[in-house]
């Protein structure tokens, strides 16, 4: 049993214990309240209208991920990655029998994710069900269509400042906040 839950997401119930069908449930203590971990630094998670949960991580020098969130999977952090360590002393890549959950899309260079959602909305119609990422280093709305398990960038909205947080309005407009102390709000509609 572990004593933290670092680098994972974890499943509880509303009074905060445990759920009882956690893949780690009958280690107990900390362990029991693990969904899935090997994740580095998550920045963004929202529901597919298949009801999957997606998570948007950063990577170390390169490597941001995107992941589909499994029951049970590790997703290698720190054992593997699309990155290097900020020093520059290499990480494995991840490769087909390494035994790890591979990420649904990465990045490198990086695109510096400040925050994520999946779109619901109809005012973009054609991006219904696409995850929008909030780029900080890219300065972009980073939009990736989700297939199946499997996650393609399919364009980068540029808005010209580092992007930290991404929501959508209740009429499907889009909402950015810029970073920084002179940071804009802006609103995209159509």
């Amino acid at each position: 049993a572990t004593t933290n839950t670092i680098d994972t997401i974890v499943r509880l119930n509303l009074d905060g214990t445990p759920g009882a069908v956690n893949p780690l449930a009958e280690q107990g203590v900390v362990t029991a309240e693990i969904w899935c971990y090997g994740h580095r630094n998550i920045l963004g998670m929202d529901w597919d209208s298949d009801g999957r949960l997606w998570e948007i991580e950063h990577g170390p020098g390169g490597g941001d991920e995107l992941n589909l969130v499994a029951e049970g999977a590790n997703y290698g952090w720190p054992t593997r990655s699309y990155g290097n360590h900020y020093n520059g002393d290499p990480i494995p890549d991840h490769t087909e029998d390494d035994g790890f959950t591979k990420p649904a899309a990465h990045w490198t260079p990086v695109i510096a994710p400040g925050d994520m959602i999946i779109y619901k909305g109809d005012m973009f119609g054609p991006w219904k069900d696409d995850a929008l990422v909030a780029g900080l280093r890219s300065q972009a709305l980073v939009q990736i269509k989700l297939d199946g398990d499997t996650a393609t960038e399919i364009a980068r909205h540029e808005v010209g400042g580092r992007l930290r947080s991404v929501e959508e309005g209740p009429d499907g407009s889009i909402w950015v906040a810029e970073d920084g102390p002179d940071g804009r709000l802006i609103r995209l509609s159509l």
